[in-house]
């Protein structure tokens, strides 16, 4: 049986790592505000410990998903970190695109693109497309500009890829035209159903 509410947020607190992470993911699932605070608190234990990279990630997309900005100061604090699991750094991304106000999403998301570390991007253009965000035209530019002189094969293309089905401009059709007719088949899709205004459906881990 699913945890409730109050189970998962209680098992935040488990000796065990892989009881915390399932219970994160629970809350995730729910995504209820009142699971924020208690994230938090869990969030700020948990990164004592870098071999529980996998719990530390789905509290931090719980985060996201559960709408808590008062996270946002700790997960920019993160990024400053060395994670050797960099899919620690995707859900930081995704998060603190997701938790900006939005007036300010812009602006996270260009700081994230800038930080020089790719996973970082990866999660905010994760949730630019997860949210089908439609970034103003210098954003997109700037997206572009950061994804052109990368190679067919590198994955970063594809979520700017998923994301573009509502972003306007013929750099953007010619990014896309690009995409599809590369060689890495889940950026080609992606792209395929972005040139048709189509958004595909993700479940991103």
């Amino acid at each position: 049986m699913a945890l409730t509410l109050d189970e998962a947020v209680e098992q935040l607190g488990h000796r065990l790592s892989p009881k915390r992470r399932s219970a994160a993911t629970r809350l995730r699932r729910l995504a209820d505000p009142a699971a924020g605070p208690p994230l938090l608190e869990a969030l700020e234990r948990e990164v004592r410990d870098p071999r529980t990279w996998e719990t530390q990630y789905q509290m931090v997309m719980a985060l996201g998903i559960c709408g808590h900005r008062p996270a946002l100061g700790l997960l920019r604090d993160l990024v400053q970190r060395s994670f050797e699991a960099t899919m620690v750094y995707t859900a930081l991304g995704d998060a603190i695109v997701r938790l900006s106000a939005p007036e300010a999403t812009v602006d996270s998301l260009r700081w994230c693109l800038d930080s020089g570390t790719p996973m970082l991007a990866d999660g905010a253009l994760r949730a630019v497309a997860m949210q089908r965000l439609r970034p103003d035209t210098t954003t997109i530019d700037h997206v572009l500009d950061l994804l052109g002189p990368l190679g067919p094969h590198d994955g970063l293309r594809f979520w700017a890829a998923a994301a573009a089905a509502g972003w306007p401009g013929p750099r953007v059709q010619e990014f896309l035209r690009d995409c599809a007719a590369g060689p890495r088949a889940d950026v080609a899709s992606a792209a395929a159903s972005s040139l048709q205004g189509k958004y595909q459906s993700y479940t991103p881990l």
